[in-house]
C-alpha cells in the first residue's frame, strides 16, 4: 500500500468514528496529557502546536498556559468537533493538514505535541523530522509511541534518529503509549 493510500485509510477511519472518539478515547488521552504535563513547563508566551489534535481534548489542558495553540489533524470530521471545543478558547486555531507536510514556517513553535500520531504514519521518522522542523531550536517536543506498535528501544531509537534528545520517557502501566518529552539535538 502506498503512503497516501495508508493515510487516506487512517483519515477515513477517523472520519467514520469521529462521533465516538471522545467517548472511546478521552480517558486514555487524558492520562497521556497528565503524564506529559507533569514533566513539562509551558511558558505564558508559548506558541503550541498539537499535531493530530483530534477533537481537541488537549486544548483545555494547555490554553491557560500558552499564548496560542494551533491544532492540526488530517480528519475533517474530527476537526469539526475540535472547532466546537475551540469556541470556548480565543487562542485556539485549527488547520486541516497532513502531519508529514505541516503548513508552517521553520522554527515557529515553542512546544509541539504529537499524541497518538506516529503509529498512523507510513514513515514515523519522516513525520518526526517534519514536526522537528516546525519547532524552535529550544522547543519541547512531546511524542507518544503506541506500545503495540513500538518496543521501548525502537521508540527511543526512532526519536534519536529524528534528532531528538529524550529528556523524559514514561512507560507507566496505565498508559497504552510511551510518552516522551524531547528537545531537539543541537548536532
Amino acid at each position: 500500500m502506498n503512503e497516501w493510500s495508508q493515510k487516506r485509510k487512517v483519515m477515513r477511519r477517523y472520519d467514520l468514528t469521529a462521533q465516538l472518539y471522545e467517548m472511546r478515547y478521552a480517558e486514555e488521552q487524558k492520562a497521556k496529557y497528565k503524564a506529559a504535563l507533569e514533566n513539562l513547563n509551558i511558558a505564558q508566551d508559548s506558541l503550541v502546536l498539537d499535531v493530530g489534535c483530534g477533537v481537541g481534548l488537549l486544548f483545555s489542558h494547555v490554553t491557560a498556559k500558552a499564548q496560542v495553540i494551533v491544532g492540526v489533524d488530517v480528519s475533517k470530521k474530527l476537526l469539526l468537533q475540535a472547532q466546537v471545543r475551540a469556541q470556548n478558547f480565543h487562542s485556539v486555531h485549527l488547520v486541516q493538514a497532513d502531519a508529514d507536510y505541516l503548513p508552517f514556517r521553520d522554527s515557529s513553535f515553542s512546544v509541539v505535541f504529537a499524541f497518538t500520531v506516529l503509529q498512523n504514519m507510513p514513515k514515523p521518522s519522516e513525520t518526526l523530522k517534519e514536526i522537528k522542523r516546525t519547532a524552535k531550536h529550544d522547543a519541547s517536543i512531546v511524542v507518544t509511541g503506541l506500545k503495540k506498535t513500538f518496543s521501548i528501544d525502537a521508540f527511543r531509537e526512532l526519536l534519536q534518529h529524528a534528532g531528538l534528545s529524550v529528556v523524559s520517557l514514561m512507560d507507566e502501566d496505565v498508559l497504552k503509549c510511551y510518552v516522551a518529552i524531547s528537545l531537539q539535538s543541537l548536532t
